[in-house]
């Protein structure tokens, strides 16, 4: 019997030690330029993704830019981490990327927010995050698409928090289509962040496979119990059906084109009547002619996203 409950000690132990590790920094390597980033993620670009990359990046050597290996459950998970590189104590925001996979990562030529763009709002004077999310960027693991995948955003939060340069109690979340999703699925589970920005946010996915049935085929192959039950499976994944478990204190930019193909104008819109029908704060800018990127608006985007953090930030 002593025999057994020291067992059970030791396994209650080393169950503590490993959920405090958590967000802990595995492996940190400091990006100093372009072509250091191209070496570090190992990709052969075409000359045209270089030279598109590179008109992307004029702030990256502006900041301080580093790739990052953190734990999240029991997986080495790859990221991002940003932040000026004047000293001080700075505000956080943790970007949530888009699309699935290598689709859409952070730093895939053709993703609306790469880490070029997170270069520029770290120069405006913010400590940056971005997961890849498990299982991809040579992370370990398989993502979920709002799966056990949200973890791996909920675990930057220590991350910064060890940060000494963070003032983590003035920490923001800014997604971006798939983002703002991961996005609302976090903030279900923390209340820690304090504003919210979001570009053509995927709120409604029951509606969107209606759109584009190629993406049935795609979830079932990564997306747990997808086969089993669809529609369960992917209402809890559509913020539209539970707008009302979502805190009210949290004001949210919601950045919407009128031309975007790949998530319907229409989506962004009834959820912004959710928002004012269960009083959660928000503003909606819509561009007129802006595609899924908003690509063609940019320095729009990038005014309103630093009006906003600077305001409830700063």
């Amino acid at each position: 019997m002593f025999k057994l409950l020291i067992i059970l000690f030791l396994h209650v132990i080393a169950i503590q030690a490993f959920s405090q590790s958590n967000g802990k920094i595995v492996e940190k390597v400091a990006l100093k330029n372009f072509g250091e980033l191209i070496q570090y993620i190992k990709v052969t670009e075409s000359r045209d993704s270089v030279k598109l990359l590179k008109s992307r990046f004029k702030y990256f050597d502006k900041v301080q830019v580093f790739g990052i290996t953190y734990w999240s459950d029991s997986l080495r998970v790859k990221g991002f981490l940003l932040r000026p590189k004047t000293p001080g104590k700075y505000p956080a925001i943790i970007y949530n990327r888009g699309g699935s996979l290598e689709h859409g990562s952070l730093t895939h030529p053709m993703a609306s927010i790469g880490l070029g763009e997170l270069a520029r709002l770290a120069h405006r004077g913010y400590v940056i995050a971005a997961s890849q999310y498990r299982g991809n960027g040579g992370g370990e693991g398989q993502e979920e698409y709002g799966g056990n995948d949200i973890n791996d955003v909920l675990n930057l939060i220590p991350l910064l928090e060890s940060q000494p340069n963070v003032e983590i109690s003035r920490l923001g979340m800014f997604g971006w289509s798939r983002g703002g999703m991961t996005t609302f699925l976090t903030i279900k589970r923390t209340k820690r962040i304090k504003a919210i920005a979001l570009g053509a946010p995927s709120s409604n996915l029951t509606r969107t496979i209606l759109d584009r049935p190629l993406l049935d085929e795609w979830w079932s192959e990564f997306i747990p119990n997808y086969n089993v039950n669809k529609a369960e499976v992917l209402k809890r994944r559509s913020v539209i059906y539970w707008v009302n478990e979502l805190p009210k204190n949290i004001p949210i930019l919601l950045l919407q084109g009128e031309d975007d193909k790949s998530l319907l104008p229409d989506f962004t819109l009834d959820l912004s009547k959710e928002f004012t029908k269960h009083k959660i704060p928000y503003r909606l800018i819509k561009f007129e002619a802006g595609s899924h990127s908003l690509k063609a608006y940019h320095e729009e985007v990038f005014n309103e996203l630093f009006k906003w953090f600077d305001k409830y930030l700063k």
